[in-house]
């Protein structure tokens, strides 16, 4: 996907392409010169109430590679993607705030968010961006902030912002299958992987170049794979029911009990195994699945059973949830609900 870009102050926002700037392929990947360095770009805590779902492509041809040579990014990849999970969360208001200090140069709201886990694109050609800001600050640099809520943008171009300034909001305008924010950073056009500065990928530990400022280089610590979405539900599923806002939470008279898991960042090879007890420490319901056939970006996990003849028991029901890779469980989650 490419992203197009927001430019001013000499080209207002209502001149869409000048604004946006096409950019059909990927610059390549230089070092980035040291000094500067940016905050998280979202406030949300990482793998609790965000993640980052997709990173920078270090891949010059057709193949996919992020900043450890794992596959969590696609083809051209220009930034990180920090997503939430789901539209209640849009609803709420995730901010989205500025990176450095800096002023504003591009701005953008009035697009309308995706309600599904989908876009028009032929509604978004030359606004893949969204609603958005762009930011320039000192020596070069300059950060973008792409697929902001609709009427949330609390900036003006031309206007001086500090590092922490409350932006707008998270949304899903533009290019965007899932609510996130596309953050992007360049410095003199080129564009910078800010967790790595290298062309390569590394498998080492520590950030090595990384753009980040040192307190938040901890909370962007690298996961392989994270639960993104869990809970319990009356009745089967699907990928789109979960970004909508209040599933219906199971009640003494339903028909079902459905436990549900959505995970992302999952590898080909990689197994998922789901079980469910009831109130009485029994297993209700369990699921394992085969290993995966190839990559998925998401997975949507559930099992469940329908009520029994004589009702459901009172009290707290508990699933497990587990994500293995190569035999090493890299991701696992436990909830419930009472009854």
């Amino acid at each position: 996907m490419t992203r197009t870009r927001l430019r001013g102050p000499s080209v207002l926002v209502l001149n869409l392409l000048g604004l946006l700037g096409l950019s059909l392929f990927p610059l390549p990947v230089k070092a980035a010169p040291g000094g500067m360095t940016f905050e998280q770009p979202i406030a949300c805590k990482l793998g609790e109430t965000c993640v980052i779902q997709q990173y920078f492509d270090h891949d010059p041809g057709t193949g996919v590679a992020d900043y450890r040579c794992g596959a969590q990014t696609y083809d051209g990849h220009d930034g990180t993607d920090f997503r939430i999970p789901d539209h209640a969360a849009l609803t709420r208001g995730v901010p989205v705030i500025a990176a450095a200090d800096g002023f504003t140069v591009g701005v953008r709201d009035g697009e309308p968010d995706a309600t599904g886990s989908g876009y028009d694109q032929a509604a978004v050609k030359d606004k893949e961006c969204g609603n958005g800001v762009v930011i320039r600050h000192t020596n070069g640099w300059e950060t973008q902030y792409c697929h902001m809520r609709k009427g949330s943008i609390r900036v003006k171009a031309n206007a001086i912002v500090k590092a922490g300034t409350v932006l707008g909001f998270v949304g899903q305008s533009g290019m965007a299958a899932f609510p996130h924010l596309h953050f992007s950073l360049r410095h003199k056009g080129e564009k910078i992987d800010p967790f790595f500065s290298q062309a390569a990928c590394s498998n080492g530990a520590s950030l090595a170049g990384s753009k980040w400022r040192p307190h938040d280089q901890k909370a962007l610590a690298y996961r392989e794979a994270f639960v993104l979405n869990t809970g319990f539900t009356t009745a089967a599923l699907e990928m789109g029911d979960i970004e909508k806002a209040g599933l219906p939470a199971p009640s003494s008279d339903a028909a079902a009990i459905i436990a549900y898991v959505r995970a992302i960042g999952l590898r080909a090879g990689d197994t998922q195994s789901l079980t469910v007890t009831d109130p009485a420490g029994a297993v209700m319901s369990d699921s394992a699945l085969p290993a995966l056939d190839r990559n998925k970006a998401q997975y949507l996990l559930y099992t469940g059973r329908k009520r029994p003849p004589g009702g459901w028991l009172k009290g707290q029901y508990s699933a497990r949830y587990a994500l293995k890779r190569q035999g090493r469980v890299i991701a696992e989650k436990v909830f419930t609900f009472t009854l």
